[in-house]
């Protein structure tokens, strides 16, 4: 299994809300993608800014969606609520359940 963990730049002022309403929005847009098991995002408590966790079978069923229809739609309506580009880490799960 791949963990995608992204790292997201501070969200814009006043764009909080937009931001929790384009995760739920993507999240319903990537289920239907092969490979795809769940996508969850983290708010450190201390901290306003947000981590990204994608779970996929594989590598090659991340990129498939990841090069998608879907994630450019999600790109270009998430862009606009970031002081920046997010940063993504993959990491091949070694030991642990889905």
């Amino acid at each position: 299994m791949l963990v995608n963990i992204i790292h997201f730049p501070p969200v814009k002022d006043r764009k909080d809300d937009e931001f929790r309403e384009w995760f739920a929005w993507s999240n319903e847009q990537y289920e239907d993608h092969e490979g795809f098991i769940s996508w969850r995002i983290l708010k450190l408590r201390e901290d306003a800014n947000y981590v990204g966790i994608v779970k996929h079978e594989s590598y090659e069923t991340f990129m498939a969606m990841h090069e998608s229809s879907t994630q450019t739609e999600a790109r270009k309506r998430i862009d606009p609520l970031l002081e920046g580009d997010p940063e993504p880490q993959f990491y091949e799960v070694i030991v642990g359940q889905p």
